[in-house]
């Protein structure tokens, strides 16, 4: 491996460019799904966890990950999915919440652990909300509209 005296905070910072292809505002850090980097001989060892078993984007993100690591010179990359641990939006970055409601989509928020009406508008800050589809427009958001500015917004779920 050509960059083996990098640091891995150094290998995080490359990670930190990684988008998800769903939601382009959120990096995978953003999004806590990056659980290990490791040097080990001459390679460079990877593990993600999916926000959702079987979560189609998964693929994308590691052919993402390779290719933004290759183009800082790692050349021998190993990407591991690890399913154990569980995701939880508690690995999710504040500074990640943040994107998502800049951005219009509501972000997850405990008090709403099974979609119910009154999840915050991120486009007029009201409550006054209700849920449309437990399914928005990928199975790990939900469709709501609000009552008052009458726009109908995402919010990612909480698990």
């Amino acid at each position: 491996m050509e960059k083996i005296t990098d640091t891995i905070e150094s290998i995080y910072e490359i990670l930190g460019r990684v988008t998800d292809p769903e939601v382009h505002v959120l990096t995978i850090l953003d999004l806590g799904i990056v659980r290990n980097v490791a040097l080990k001989d001459d390679e460079l060892i990877v593990t993600i966890t999916s926000t959702y078993t079987g979560c189609p984007a998964m693929d994308m993100i590691a052919a993402n990950i390779r290719m933004e690591l290759a183009a800082a010179g790692y050349k021998n990359v190993r990407i591991e999915q690890s399913i154990r641990p569980a995701w939880t939006t508690d690995w999710m970055s504040e500074a990640g919440k943040e994107k998502l409601k800049e951005y219009g989509i509501a972000p997850p928020d405990k008090r709403f652990t099974i979609p119910e009406d009154g999840v915050g508008c991120p486009r007029c800050g009201s409550n006054n909300t209700r849920l449309v589809s437990e399914f928005g427009s990928t199975a790990c958001k939900a469709l709501y509209q609000c009552r008052d500015c009458h726009e109908p917004f995402d919010f990612f779920k909480c698990h």
